[in-house]
This record gives C-alpha cells, structure tokens and sequence, in this order.
C-alpha cells in the first residue's frame, strides 16, 4: 500500500505562482495595465511603484510591443478563425517573400555587373592600346 503524501508547495513557491499569475494576466490587458499598476504602487508604497518599474524595464514590457511568452514572427498575424484564410494568407506571405529574396538577389546581380563594367571601362581607360604602345 502507497502510503506516500504529495509534498505540499511550499510558501516561496506559492507566492512565485501568484506573481505569474498576476503578469501573465497583466501581460493580456497590456502596457496600460502595467502602467495603472506602477501608478497605483507608486501612490501606494513607493518601493512597490519603483520595483514594477524596474521589473517593466528589465523584462521589456515597458517598451516593447508584445508582451507574454508567445513571441509571434515577424510576419505572423492572430489567426481569424478561417482556417482556410489563414491559410492562404500564410501561403501568400511566404511567397511574397520568396519573391523579395528573389528580386534582392537580381538586384546585387546588377550591381555586381555594373560595377564589373564601369571597372571595365576603367582598366581600358587607363591602359594605352597595344598597338600604339608597340609602335
């Protein structure tokens, strides 16, 4: 017979999950609601204000766009619920990129051959015909 008993959290751990749970549904309302909340520390208690602030600035809620540990691409959309539009979209956007890379590569081609032509130009500017020089 398992007599064993679940060890019980302890209180350090207890506190650490209702601080993640207070951020993470900070992080879903946004960078107001951190802001309201330092306010409201800063009147409150002033080390409390000053320790959200500096708890904002450290992990980058307070400037950054995106908050929470689902960090999203670039090019990433929220999903519309139309999975075939989703869909579509994902497939256009990765084309649409495909083809930047593309036409970012004929660009440097051009370059690269325009650059070879006015060096051209160049070197036969410099040089005397061989002709003359023999003569």
């Amino acid at each position: 017979m398992n007599t064993e008993i679940a060890p019980r959290p302890s209180a350090i751990d207890r506190i650490g999950q209702i601080l993640a749970s207070i951020r993470d549904w900070l992080d879903e309302r946004g960078k107001g609601a951190w802001i309201v909340v330092m306010i409201l520390g800063f009147i409150v208690v002033w080390p409390l204000g000053l320790a959200i602030l500096g708890y904002m600035i450290w992990s980058n809620r307070m400037f950054s766009c995106r908050h929470g540990h689902e960090r999203r691409s670039r090019h990433s959309a929220p999903s519309t619920g139309n999975s075939a539009f989703d869909a579509y979209r994902e497939e256009t956007l990765k084309r649409l990129e495909d083809e930047h890379r593309e036409f970012l590569g004929f660009l440097q081609k051009l370059r690269e051959a325009k650059d070879k032509a006015e060096f051209d130009q160049f070197m036969e500017s410099r040089t005397p015909p061989a002709k003359e020089a023999q003569a």
